[in-house]
């Protein structure tokens, strides 16, 4: 308790307020399409904090959030079979990256979490569907695995190119949720061990997680009330623009 209250005061109050309503906005959008809790904490907190900071915050509402995703469809057993391939590649990617860039902060570092963050919101707004044939999966797999780690490890973002390899399946909606759960966890996990071998993961940041996982999972729980009133598609491309510019102004201000 007692380092989580030093946590927070070092924050201050502005930034500790940013820290809970940014949580309740990411959990609200996962709710609502099932993925953008770590993307969306990492391009707001990524505005005023160092992104291993902000990248330690989303440790526990990430894999919580994630863990409850992938626990509910009944796919599970058929979509590890299916998908191990990818899930230990972003294991190893974000291993081998974390040795060679770790979230060491910098200007460079901000830019490529915009850059991520635009680049996955041009995809979901320009891209068509795609479709992958099941023997391109033997090489596409780890390809993907392995770029999404790396990503994962210099920025904290693990949804290029994860994502939309796992759209390009042709899994069914349930089948579909149930695997990006799969992967966010595995990427955070593997994220968490990188920020732990780094330093950047003490009982401060893990208290501080702790306590970001109660405005996550009312978002989720918000989310998911609002999913059954709105339409996904049109919450899905406002999504995507409002990501867009947010990664657009990270890339460019740096």
């Amino acid at each position: 308790m007692d380092t989580l209250i030093v946590f927070y005061q070092n924050l201050g109050l502005a930034l500790s307020l940013l820290v809970i309503a940014t949580f309740l906005l990411a959990g609200t959008i996962k709710g609502v399409i099932g993925l953008g809790l770590p993307t969306i904490s990492m391009g707001l907190l990524g505005l005023a904090m160092a992104p291993a900071q902000a990248a330690a915050l989303l440790i526990i509402p990430a894999t919580l959030t994630n863990l409850w995703q992938l626990a509910f469809g009944g796919h599970l057993r058929t979509l590890i079979w299916r998908l191990w391939p990818l899930l230990l590649a972003i294991f190893i990617g974000t291993g081998l990256g974390t040795l060679w860039l770790g979230m060491v902060g910098g200007t460079w570092v901000v830019r490529a979490l915009g850059g991520a963050l635009l680049v996955y919101a041009l995809s979901g707004l320009c891209l068509p569907t795609l479709r992958i044939a099941p023997r391109a999966e033997r090489w596409l797999a780890p390809l993907c695995g392995v770029l999404t780690g790396v990503i994962t490890s210099a920025t904290g973002v693990f949804v290029i190119p994860a994502v939309p390899y796992l759209q390009a399946l042709a899994l069914s909606k349930d089948e579909l949720v149930q695997a990006l759960g799969l992967s966010f966890t595995v990427s955070t996990l593997a994220l968490a061990a990188g920020l732990l071998w780094r330093g950047a993961l003490g009982g401060g940041e893990l208290s501080a997680s702790l306590l970001a996982l109660l405005p996550a999972l009312v978002g989720m729980w918000l989310g998911q009330w609002l999913r059954q009133r709105i339409s996904a598609v049109l919450f899905k491309r406002v999504f995507f623009i409002g990501l867009g510019v947010l990664g657009g102004h990270l890339l460019i201000s740096g």
